[in-house]
């Protein structure tokens, strides 16, 4: 006699996966839910930090004070992370070397603007956003209509656009009165109503890193642009064949990318209260970081994969990470360890990646 069919619904994998145990869902949660893992280190680092800090091993406090004040690094490096995932998740080989000189170069133009010709702050500041704009669109010209790879094209803008910021003012920076003035951008601010109650927070916060949070959550995760970005990130001939506009779709990513420089070139001299040259290139600049951000955060490096609300959590454990490292050392000793940190994030988000593929199928 022959056997039964199976009832609907009632596969062999359906039963294994009601019969698989409790730890064995917290590990499939914690590998393939990009957002949970990210929670959970944050919540583990913050734990160790503190018990590190009762135990007399750490130079100051690490308090919550401390950890407020901190996340002025974690607006311009939240901000570039992000406009490395618009670029990423565009899809093949999209990624931008050059974001740290686009820093550099509309920085000095903003100097340029408010601090040579007395333009007032507003206007400055959209001089600042349309520039480095205009550089990223020289990047999206070169890979979306010339086909040029990713790769090749930002290396190469970032030497040439790190060369310009050079040599536009004698490889001199620009400090006047009216760009020291700046500094009250990127200080910290007691909060209405609760202020008391809670740390004061950096003011970059709510004026450029929320803003720029949310418009790309709107645009990025709700609106059509990023419905047609995850679309030919995945696939782009697919996306073609479905009437994507692929081409102009992938330039708009690179544009966007070249507008948050823009955004962050701002912020960077209001911090340094100083309009330098090399403010996004020098030591190992701001672009490496980014993309390690964007990776831990859970973008794909292959495209059509990654969240914005993972990349702001990547941002906050990776500056609270480092500015922990900074208090487990005495003197500047601590800033060595942060890239070995830093390398180490990369090289475990990549093993995750691998894992999670391997035996799950992705990530998340």
């Amino acid at each position: 006699m022959s056997a039964m069919p199976a009832a609907p619904g009632r596969t062999g994998g359906d039963e294994g996966s009601r019969k698989e145990s409790l730890p064995a869902r917290a590990l499939r949660a914690l590998v393939t839910q990009r957002l949970v893992l990210l929670v959970t280190l944050l919540v583990g680092l913050l734990v160790v930090m503190k018990l590190l800090e009762n135990g007399g091993y750490l130079v100051a406090p690490y308090s919550s004070d401390y950890l407020a004040a901190s996340l002025i690094d974690a607006v311009a490096l939240g901000m570039l992370a992000l406009a490395e995932l618009v670029v990423i998740v565009s899809g093949r080989g999209g990624i931008d070397l050059s974001v740290g000189s686009m820093v550099s170069l509309s920085g000095m133009v903003f100097g340029f603007a408010i601090g040579e010709w007395g333009w007032p702050l507003l206007p400055a500041v959209l001089f600042a956003v349309l520039a480095g704009g205009a550089l990223g669109a020289i990047n999206g010209f070169f890979v979306s209509a010339l086909g040029f790879p990713p790769l090749i094209t930002t290396l190469a803008t970032y030497y040439a656009y790190s060369s310009i910021a050079l040599v536009i003012n004698s490889s001199s920076p620009i400090s006047t009165p009216a760009i020291q003035e700046l500094t009250w951008l990127t200080q910290t601010v007691e909060l209405p109503l609760f202020g008391q109650y809670v740390p004061d927070f950096p003011m970059g916060l709510f004026l450029f890193a929320i803003p720029i949070v949310v418009l790309l959550w709107l645009n990025v995760t709700r609106g059509t642009f990023g419905r047609q970005l995850y679309a030919i990130g995945t696939n782009d001939t697919a996306a073609r064949y479905a009437g994507v506009p692929v081409g102009s779709v992938r330039f708009r990513a690179y544009l966007t990318s070249g507008l948050i420089c823009g955004l962050v070139a701002v912020v960077t001299v209001s911090q340094f209260a100083s309009a330098r040259p090399d403010a996004g290139t020098t030591g190992n600049g701001m672009a490496l970081p980014a993309i390690t951000i964007a990776v831990l955060g859970g973008v794909a490096i292959t495209g059509g994969v990654g969240r914005v609300i993972g990349v702001v959590v990547a941002t906050v454990l990776v500056v609270w990470l480092n500015a922990g490292i900074l208090l487990s050392f005495e003197g500047s000793e601590g800033s060595q360890y942060q890239l070995l940190a830093l390398g180490g994030v990369l090289i475990f988000a990549a093993i995750l990646n691998g894992f999670a593929t391997r035996r799950y199928g992705g990530t998340s």
